[in-house]
């Protein structure tokens, strides 16, 4: 019966272990032995916490310890990270549901371990997408504001706190009567009832109070959200200010009001046209809007027209011709071309003056200065002119800001790439990232693909060097049941799992020669096998590779196919190395410094000059990873709010590259010391107290240099007392 049960449990795709109260592990079933490589023999006693993250370890063993009492809960559950076989740590859910005997004791637990990796990545990435999303929407040179669908308010931008001088949690408590002007709030509440009651985006313009007290014109614009079923989940505001825009608008009102007044009381110039003679008679008050001359004769019609513009002059006269012609009503606007240059703006109506027979005797009319009034409305038509350039170029930028989030940089050897990027990114081209290790490379081809129009199906990246060559194949292309030992169910490729999306191979100079003519094939003929199988499975996914190796040399060596370099290398892009980039260096360092310093929870209001200028003139061999690193680590251990970095660190030299020829007497003091290194961790590679780390060189350089070096990591690995 226990051979039985031992059976289920080797069947599930879950981790499953047993142990005593005090940790003691006495079973583990496959699935655990065949994750973390280790035998049920490793794996037993307290074995099992050497696969355990140590920064989790503590806390998982406190954990336990409320639930040994009698009434305990029945089940718990907590987060860790359990190392697998090839040295790379995965999030697992561990639910522990203990055993109770007798009076209600628990005797021992069992525990089940689920791989939730891919969630917390996903957690994370939604953590930091929100992140630069509050950053884009706290930059937007207006008021921004969400509330639910009853409208209260749930979140508000940094301009809106600044302007009403408030924190959010009393923006929520706010009403519309204490910020809205006494003479606006009837309207703006009827127009929100009409928007809430029929659903639709809501458009008005109002005053608002400052924190000062001023009151200042917006424009209001909010439109609902929907669920799939048309119900309304919350409304998002933009209040744009158009205090200017009002200013000129009332400015236009008090002029045309000015103008009404001044034709209400007397002719502003009033006009008269003989149509036997020809002869013009007009006021004085005319003839000064003309700046006629003591010697001009404004009693002719060609005075007139002469004076008219010479781009407006041809339409005037078409405009009184058709209405002589008509015996219709005149009425036309244009401006007038004064003897100094000076343009003055007219708007003239004329009325039809007829006789009994009903034929015409004269045109009598008046001439109306609107100068001012034009000058106003081009005015505002600038103003709006300008205002839709600003929303123009405020989308551009949020467009910008979306596609390269994470890539920051001014230089314009960054430049290029970028543009590079926004080129290539809608085709569905294959892109070969070029790159020194910690240039970013996987971030470039992100960028690419949320430029693509697959940027809605999955990205899935596959780091070709972390991976054991036997089993790479298997990553890729998936594998049927039975294929190979430990193959206890059918698996799906990372092909099959970023089919219509886009595969990021990262180190692909690493794959082996086998896996390369599967590669070439795929890419050729757009079809694959799983391991194990037989039937061809068509595929659609668009391939975006990576290296730090010169893969031109590695084809001259025979290490890499040729065929597969002509495939891979279809729009080739060369990502600069931090030291060809320095003027990017400052950025960086506020890049990373605000995010480091909010994790930590730490003030550092200053860069120390010293410390930048050092940071600039180090080369950098890590690039940006490199930096990133030395910046989290100064954090750490920064005490002031200036911001240093110990000028050591920026002095080491790095481990020679895997890809150089090395005397033999400097590859043996090589292999000591990483050896040396790997006995310190504990055989450790990642993480922050592994190998990698403590040599201060990118891990996958220090896989590399393992493999050259045929050295055994397993051998370093702690084994339990």
């Amino acid at each position: 019966m226990e051979d039985e049960v031992r059976r289920v449990f080797d069947t599930i795709p879950e981790l499953i272990w047993t142990a005593d109260l005090a940790g003691h592990a006495d079973f583990v079933n496959r699935r655990w032995c065949e994750y973390t490589g280790m035998t049920v023999e490793e794996s037993g006693g307290f074995g099992w916490q050497t696969a355990i993250q140590p920064d989790d370890l503590a806390r998982l063993v406190d954990y336990w310890q409320p639930i040994s009492p009698a009434g305990g809960p029945r089940r718990r559950e907590i987060e860790a990270r359990i190392r697998r076989s090839d040295g790379v740590y995965r999030w697992f859910l561990f639910r522990c549901s203990p055993l109770h005997e007798g009076r209600g004791e628990v005797t021992r637990w069992y525990v089940t371990s689920a791989d939730i990796d891919d969630r917390k990545r996903a957690e994370d990435a939604l953590r930091a997408s929100e992140e630069n999303f509050r950053s884009i929407v706290d930059g937007i040179p207006g008021l921004v504001f969400t509330t639910t669908a009853e409208g209260e308010v749930e979140f508000v931008n940094r301009q809106l706190r600044e302007y009403f001088g408030i924190p959010l949690e009393e923006v929520k408590a706010w009403t519309t009567g204490s910020v809205v002007h006494p003479e606006d709030l009837p309207e703006v509440i009827a127009k929100w009832k009409q928007a809430v009651d029929a659903g639709q985006p809501y458009v008005h313009e109002n005053r608002l109070r400052r924190a000062d007290g001023t009151y200042r014109w917006f424009h209001a614009r909010t439109i609902p959200r929907r669920d799939a079923q048309g119900r309304i989940l919350r409304w998002y505001a933009l209040l744009t200010d158009i205090e200017d825009l009002k200013a000129a608008e009332e400015k236009l009102r008090r002029s045309e009001a000015s103008l009404l007044e001044a034709q209400s009381l007397a002719h502003t110039g009033s006009w008269s046209l003989d149509s036997a003679t020809g002869l013009v008679t007009s006021s004085p008050e005319m003839r000064r809007l003309a700046a006629a001359g003591p010697d001009d004769d404004p009693g002719k019609p060609n005075f007139w027209f002469d004076r008219i513009h010479p781009d407006d002059r041809e339409r005037v006269r078409r405009t009184f011709d058709d209405s002589l012609g008509t015996k219709s009503k005149y009425e036309t606007e244009y401006r007038l071309l004064l003897p100094d240059g000076t343009i003055r703006y007219l708007r003239s109506i004329g009325h039809p003056v007829l006789d009994k027979a009903g034929e015409l005797v004269e045109f009598v009319g008046t001439s109306i200065d609107t100068t001012e009034q034009s000058l106003a409305t081009e005015e505002i038509k600038r103003l709006k002119d300008r205002l839709h350039e600003e929303n123009v170029a405020l989308r551009e930028q949020i467009e910008r800001e979306f596609l390269f989030e994470e890539i920051v940089g001014s230089s314009p050897a960054l430049q290029a790439v970028l543009a590079n990027i926004v080129k290539v990114g809608p085709t569905d081209s294959t892109v070969l990232i070029l790159g020194e290790t910690g240039t970013g490379k996987e971030l470039i081809a992100r960028a690419i693909h949320r430029r693509s129009r697959r940027a809605s199906k999955a990205f899935v990246a596959v780091n070709c060097a972390a991976m054991p060559r036997e089993l790479i194949a298997s990553e890729l292309f998936g594998h049927e049941k039975g294929a190979f030992t430990g193959a206890i169910q059918r698996r799906i490729g990372r092909f099959e799992l970023a089919s219509g999306g886009t595969l990021f191979l990262d180190e692909v100079g690493e794959l082996s020669l086998d896996t390369q003519v599967a590669l070439l094939r795929v890419l050729q003929e757009r079809e694959f096998e799983r391991v194990g199988g037989r039937q061809s499975i068509q595929v659609d996914v668009r391939v975006i590779a990576a290296t730090n190796r010169d893969l031109q040399a590695a084809v001259d060596h025979g290490a890499f196919r040729q065929d597969l370099f002509y495939r891979l290398n279809v729009f080739p892009l060369e990502i600069p190395p931090l030291r060809e980039r320095r003027e990017d260096i400052p950025l960086l360092v506020e890049y990373f410094l605000d995010r480091y310093a909010r994790k930590a929870g730490k003030a550092i209001r200053r860069v120390n000059k010293r410390t930048l200028d050092r940071m600039q003139s180090y080369p950098w061999p890590g690039n940006v990873r490199e930096l990133q690193n030395v910046i989290e680590r100064s954090v750490i251990v920064c005490d002031t709010d200036e911001f240093t970095v110990d000028e050591s660190w920026l002095s080491r030299r790095p481990l020679v590259d895997s890809g150089a020829t090395l005397p033999g007497q400097l590859v043996a003091h090589e292999k000591a010391m990483i050896e040396e290194t790997l006995r310190a961790s504990g055989g450790r590679v990642f993480g922050p107290t592994g190998a990698a780390a403590r040599l201060g060189i990118p891990r996958s350089t220090l896989e590399s240099k393992i493999r050259a070096l045929k050295i055994n990591k397993n051998r370093f690995r702690t084994r339990p007392s």
